[in-house]
């Protein structure tokens, strides 16, 4: 059976102009983003009708209602809120975070720093979503039992093994979606607490040295590379 890929978070990008809209689409769902998109505060409103979204990418100047007034309503959610203008003057950015905004990125911008001002909100607390399935108590998987609570972990012979918080976010991230390909993208979006900067690089790192650390205690392969996509959780889950 060919395993499910879970992507990172949804975002929703509003903007008039479709060559900057599919252009954002394409860039951020090439790194493993889920991409809603729409071209005014109409459309906007709808796919949020359809669908929750884990972040707004909202164009300032817009026929009809623009991104301002947007913001206003749309702030009251709690749904973060990054706002790209042209304007760049010092009162425009003011103005963007009064209503609502929770960054504020001028164009013309290089999109890699999009994509950087989008983890690093993604992560802020506050933007914290119910992730459906992550265990909220204690699991069992290959002999190992992880209290997610108390951010304890014993191997197979009853041992208990430190954990950074860094390391049990990306375990905790993993034992969530067992069986699962999670994308690198996806893991930087569940382990709200990696110790690390947002790069895909951070995330082969922190998984090497959690792999490291649980192989010392048990040389079971517990951790699967997918060449080009990102890991998997090899072991079935269970409530402890």
């Amino acid at each position: 059976m060919k395993a499910e890929i879970i992507a990172a978070s949804t975002i929703l990008i509003v903007d008039d102009d479709a060559s900057i809209r599919d252009a954002l689409a394409d860039f951020l769902g090439g790194h493993g983003y889920a991409v809603r998109t729409a071209g005014n505060a109409a459309t906007c409103e709808r796919e949020l009708a359809e669908a929750s979204v884990d972040l707004i990418v909202l164009d300032v100047m817009m026929p009809g209602e623009d991104g301002l007034s947007l913001c206003r309503r749309l702030a009251p959610a709690g749904t973060p809120i990054l706002m790209l203008s042209a304007l760049d003057a010092v009162t425009d950015r003011i103005v963007g975070l009064e209503v609502g905004a929770w960054d504020y990125l001028t164009k013309p911008f290089e999109p890699r720093e999009l994509l950087a001002r989008v983890r690093a909100l993604l992560r802020r607390p506050g933007a914290e979503r119910p992730a459906a399935g992550r265990a909220s108590g204690g699991v069992v998987f290959a002999s190992w039992w992880l209290d997610m609570a108390e951010r304890r972990l014993r191997d197979p012979n009853g041992r208990v093994l430190s954990l950074s918080e860094g390391e049990h976010a990306l375990l905790a991230a993993f034992v969530s979606r067992p069986g699962r390909i999670l994308t690198r993208d996806a893991l930087l979006d569940l382990a709200r607490g990696l110790d690390a900067v947002s790069y895909d690089r951070a995330i082969d790192i922190a998984v090497s040295r959690l792999r490291r650390k649980l192989a010392e205690a048990h040389p079971d392969p517990l951790i699967e590379t997918v060449r080009g996509v990102g890991y998997r959780f090899l072991p079935t889950v269970h409530p402890a």
